[in-house]
């Protein structure tokens, strides 16, 4: 399969991102990401929070060097950070840091310390979703590790699908798997996995934003606790 041409319109693009959600629907993930691959070429990409590198081990299987984005906001755990060096160190993948404008210090200074418990969505916006934009810009599709069975705000995520706000192809391979499936992958590939998820994280996020799940909880719930905040702005 050709990738796809450069003079593509948005609207071309959207169209193929529709069509495709409904064509792939019962693909398997690795399948899904070859058609990502075989369409898009360089102009495709992962983005990975380094919760694990199940997305990232897939699409380097769909499309070996392929990149994967990973934003450090300056707020993530140390063991989030070992988990990207180790992906970069032993995977068939190119990793590309994304930061944002101001360091944390910077950012203290202009709006006064600990932004992240006065304004959560201006803090997410700065460090995440403002770098992201900016980070995607060369490319015309981009992989996530979304999951239905994530949460409710999830529930309904197509495995490819048109991201409105960036203009952009979004492709969520394992949109329809399980935590179990999930597990099941990890366990037969050996693949890489944040230390954090074996103690107590259900979800791995900015440090001063993420707490341990409590039993019965769903994996969303340790993010952004005792607030109705459930997303960062990545993903709508």
């Amino acid at each position: 399969m050709t990738a796809v041409q450069e003079d593509r319109t948005t609207e071309e693009l959207k169209a193929l991102a529709e069509r495709a959600g409904r064509e792939l629907e019962d693909a398997t993930a690795l399948e899904i990401l070859q058609w990502a691959a075989g369409t898009f070429g360089k102009r495709f990409c992962v983005t990975s929070s380094m919760e694990d590198a199940v997305v990232a081990h897939l699409a380097s299987r769909a499309m070996p060097g392929v990149d994967v984005v990973f934003l450090d906001t300056g707020y993530h755990f140390p063991e989030t950070i070992g988990t990207r060096d180790a992906v970069e160190a032993v995977m068939d993948v190119n990793v590309i840091t994304l930061t944002p404008r101001q360091t944390v210090a910077e950012q203290d200074a202009e709006y006064g310390p600990k932004l992240h418990d006065r304004d959560p969505d201006l803090c997410c916006a700065l460090r995440k979703v403002k770098p992201l934009e900016e980070g995607l810009a060369g490319y015309r599709a981009w992989a996530t590790g979304l999951r239905r069975d994530e949460s409710e705000t999830r529930a309904n995520t197509p495995v490819v699908g048109w991201d409105e706000k960036r203009g952009k192809v979004k492709i969520s391979p394992i949109a329809k798997w399980s935590q179990e499936d999930v597990q099941a992958y990890v366990t037969e590939h050996g693949v890489l996995t944040n230390p954090l998820l074996t103690d107590g994280y259900a979800s791995v996020g900015c440090a001063p934003c993420t707490r341990r799940v409590l039993e019965g909880e769903d994996a969303r719930a340790g993010r952004w606790a005792g607030r109705s905040k459930t997303e960062c702005g990545l993903h709508g």
